[in-house]
């Protein structure tokens, strides 16, 4: 039996194959005859991923990256990172300065151009139209949507019913590290005062001290929007503190991946979906809403609908020690751009 040809086969527009007979280029998507073939294809994906500085926003085009690197395997996915936080891109040649720091021409054209905040938005559209591939913006973008060939979007942000929408229930966040769960600790994070939601100190301290009331050791933990003093305020006898200024890098999904339990305040959306992406329980403590229209409170009251996380805080006693399967958002939103984008990724 003749052995099958194998083809190399690059998702840009400038594709290149190597096989053992002739076969035209393509645009994407995949030409059927590659499907009906009998030819091996290896998958090479080229993503340029667009950086501006925060932190939360570089965490989840990393895990739309990370999505599609366990979907289609390591050596399929070649990467590399932008900055533009600082560049100033009205100037002339500051794409191809950024571009040049990051090495992008190194790993050739993209596939995909994939980045999130306002900042990124021109820059990948520059470099699309430059240099080609689709642009991937993930949060509802500042420019009209008809601008990408895929948005990213929560549902909390109203997306337009648009064929390009690929709609979340939150944010993205990646996997956590590899921990055994230990049920019978927890991790109270606070969050602060915002424009969706008061602060309210008295019933904070209320319901942490009826949570300290049982037998599960608690971490409490700020972060940089909570008042000074709160967390010395909340923290109860026994309980391991955790200023955010001396967590070092890593800290807080560690903790996650480790302990029974999870309460974030109502106000930080972002950390709740972080918590999900746990094995652990994950309970809400409630704040007064400044308005009565309040999407946060909305996104947040969805996922106690769909059972993903409770406000009862007698569920805090009754913690189901075997815990509960990850949300795996990334992985979600990465297998449905491969779809969009007729990518077989089964293996």
């Amino acid at each position: 039996m003749e052995r099958p040809g194998k083809l190399y086969f690059h998702l840009s527009p400038r594709v290149a194959f190597r096989t053992d007979c002739y076969l035209p280029t393509h645009w994407l998507p995949v030409p059927p005859l590659l499907a009906e073939s009998s030819y091996e294809v290896d998958l090479l994906l080229t993503i340029w991923r667009f950086l501006d500085g925060n932190r939360a926003h570089e965490k989840q085009s990393a895990a739309l990256l990370q999505g599609l690197i366990e979907l289609l395997g390591n050596g399929s996915v070649q990467s590399c990172d932008i900055d533009c936080g600082k560049a100033s891109f009205w100037l002339p040649g500051a794409l191809q300065r950024a571009l040049d720091a990051a090495g992008a021409m190194d790993i050739g054209s993209p596939d995909f151009l994939i980045g999130a905040g306002h900042q990124s938005h021109l820059p990948m559209l520059a470099a699309r139209r430059r240099f080609g591939g689709r642009c991937v913006v993930l949060m509802k973008p500042s420019l009209p949507v008809s601008l990408f060939d895929f948005a990213v979007t929560p549902e909390h942000d109203r997306p337009p019913p648009l064929p390009n929408v690929l709609t979340t229930l939150g944010a993205l966040t990646g996997p956590l590290p590899e921990a055994s769960v230990q049920s019978n600790t927890g991790l109270i994070l606070l969050g602060g005062p915002s424009r969706h939601f008061a602060w309210d100190c008295a019933a904070l301290e209320r319901d942490i001290k009826q949570l300290a009331s049982g037998s599960v050791r608690w971490t409490i933990a700020d972060s940089r929007r909570s008042p000074e003093s709160t967390l010395l305020r909340l923290a109860q006898p026994g309980f391991t503190v955790a200023p955010w200024s001396d967590c070092a890098s890593g800290w807080l999904e560690r903790q996650l991946a480790s302990v029974g339990q999870v309460w974030v305040t109502r106000d930080s959306i972002s950390m709740v979906f972080e918590a999900l992406q746990s094995r652990a329980q994950v309970g809400i403590l409630d704040l007064p809403s400044r308005y009565r229209k309040n999407k946060v409170y909305s996104s947040v009251q969805r996922l106690v609908d769909l059972g993903l996380v409770t406000t009862s805080l007698d569920d805090a006693f009754t913690a189901d020690a075997t815990g509960r399967a990850p949300l795996n958002q990334y992985l979600q939103i990465a297998s449905a751009l491969l779809r969009r984008c007729n990518l077989d990724f089964s293996r």
